[in-house]
C-alpha cells in the first residue's frame, strides 16, 4: 500500500490566502516526517476551493523542502497550458529531484481560465488528445516538431532530457491522467498510462474504471506487464480522530462552508449554467465513503477499497478541518497509527 495526501491548499471562509498555502506547504512537509509515501498537489485558477495556481511551481518548492517523498501534480491542466512547456517543467523536476516527481494532468472543466489564457472552449472539449499525446512524445523522444491547427513548430530539440536521469532508471517522470469518464479511460489506457481517480467516487464506480483500462489497454495492444503493473491513484478524504462520530463532525464543521465559497466561485466560460453538489450532503457523502473515523477503521476502509478495486495508492485530502494543527495531528495520525495497520 502506498498512501500520500492530496493537498489542495484550500481558503476556509475567513481565512486569508497565505494560510491556506501555509497550511499546504506544512502539511507535505510533516507527510513526509510521518514516513507517508507521497503528496499530490492540485490546482486551481481564481477560486477559493483551492489557491495554488501552479501545482508544477508548488511541486518544485516541495521536492526541494523534502528528501524522501514523492511529490506530484493532481492535477496540472493541459488544456490551459502549452504541452512542451509542461514537459519542460516536469523534465526539470524529474532530473533535479531524483526521480521523485509524478506529473499528473487532466482536462479540468469549462472554466473562464480558458478565457483567460486564450486557450479557448475547444481546447477542454475536444483539444486534450492532442495535448496529451505532444507532451508524451516531448518527455519520450529526443526532437520533438507539430504541425496542426492548434500545434505547429518546426523540430526542436528536447531539453533537458528526462531518460538522463543520474543514477536512476532511463525513464522519464511517471505520467497520471485524471479521469471522470469512459473516454478518458480509454485514453489513458491507449497509452498505458495509470489513472487519478477523484474522491467522489465509490468503490464500485471505480473497479468499473479499472476494468474498462484494462480491457481498453489490452485492445491497444499494450504489454501484459504494463497492464499487471499500472499502479491508479485513488483520491478520498481521511480524518482521524477517536470516534466515526468526531472525526464526521469535525469534516461537517468546516467542509460545507468550503464547498459553498468554493464552488460557487467557480465560473464556466460560456455562461453555462453548472449545478453544484450540496455542501453539507457531500461532506456526509465523503464521510461515509472514505477513511473517516478510528484508525482501525480507516485502515479497513482502506484495504477494502484496494481489495474490491486492485487500486493500491492513495491521495487522500487532509485539510479537511481547515485549521492547521489539527490537520498536521491528522496527517501524523496516519503515518503513524494507520500506516502500520495496512503492512
Amino acid at each position: 500500500m502506498r498512501v500520500g495526501t492530496f493537498v489542495l491548499a484550500a481558503q476556509f471562509p475567513g481565512q486569508g490566502q497565505g494560510e491556506a498555502l501555509h497550511r499546504a506547504v506544512r502539511s507535505a512537509e510533516v507527510a513526509e516526517e510521518s514516513g507517508l509515501e507521497s503528496v499530490w498537489l492540485a490546482e486551481h485558477h481564481f477560486v477559493p476551493y483551492g489557491v495554488c495556481p501552479s501545482a508544477v511551481t508548488l511541486a518544485a518548492l516541495l521536492l526541494g523542502r523534502t528528501r524522501r517523498i514523492r511529490v506530484g501534480t493532481a492535477v496540472s491542466v493541459l488544456p490551459t497550458v502549452h504541452p512542451v512547456a509542461l514537459g519542460e517543467q516536469a523534465a526539470l523536476l524529474h532530473l533535479t529531484s531524483g526521480g521523485r516527481f509524478s506529473l499528473g494532468v487532466g482536462r479540468g472543466g469549462p472554466w473562464v481560465d480558458l478565457e483567460v489564457f486564450g486557450a479557448g472552449l475547444a481546447a477542454y472539449e475536444s483539444g486534450f488528445p492532442e495535448s496529451l499525446e505532444l507532451l508524451l512524445r516531448w518527455l519520450r523522444g529526443t526532437a520533438v516538431g507539430a504541425s496542426s491547427a492548434r500545434f505547429s513548430f518546426r523540430e526542436v530539440p528536447v531539453v533537458p532530457r528526462p531518460d538522463e536521469l543520474i543514477g536512476g532508471e532511463p525513464q522519464g517522470p511517471e505520467v497520471v491522467v485524471a479521469c471522470t469518464s469512459p473516454k478518458s479511460v480509454r485514453l489513458a489506457a491507449a497509452h498505458g498510462l495509470p489513472m487519478l481517480l477523484g474522491m467522489h467516487c465509490g468503490d464500485e464506480e471505480k473497479a468499473e474504471m479499472v476494468a474498462l483500462w484494462r480491457r481498453s489497454a489490452r485492445e491497444a495492444g499494450r504489454p501484459p506487464e504494463e497492464i499487471a503493473a499500472a499502479a491508479h491513484v485513488s483520491a478520498g478524504v481521511v480524518q482521524l480522530a477517536e470516534s466515526a462520530a468526531e472525526a464526521t463532525e469535525i469534516l461537517v464543521k468546516a467542509m460545507p462552508g468550503w464547498l459553498k465559497q468554493g464552488l460557487d466561485a467557480h465560473m464556466t466560460v460560456d455562461n453555462r449554467v453548472r449545478v453544484m453538489r450540496d455542501p453539507v450532503a457531500y461532506t456526509e457523502f465523503l464521510c461515509g465513503l472514505h477513511p473517516v473515523g478510528t484508525a482501525r477503521l480507516a485502515a479497513d476502509r482502506l484495504l477494502a477499497t484496494a481489495e474490491r478495486t486492485g487500486i493500491r495508492r492513495f491521495a487522500l485530502l487532509a485539510e479537511g478541518s481547515g485549521d492547521l494543527a489539527t490537520t498536521e495531528a491528522n496527517v501524523r495520525r496516519l503515518g503513524e497509527d494507520v500506516l502500520p495497520l495496512l503492512t
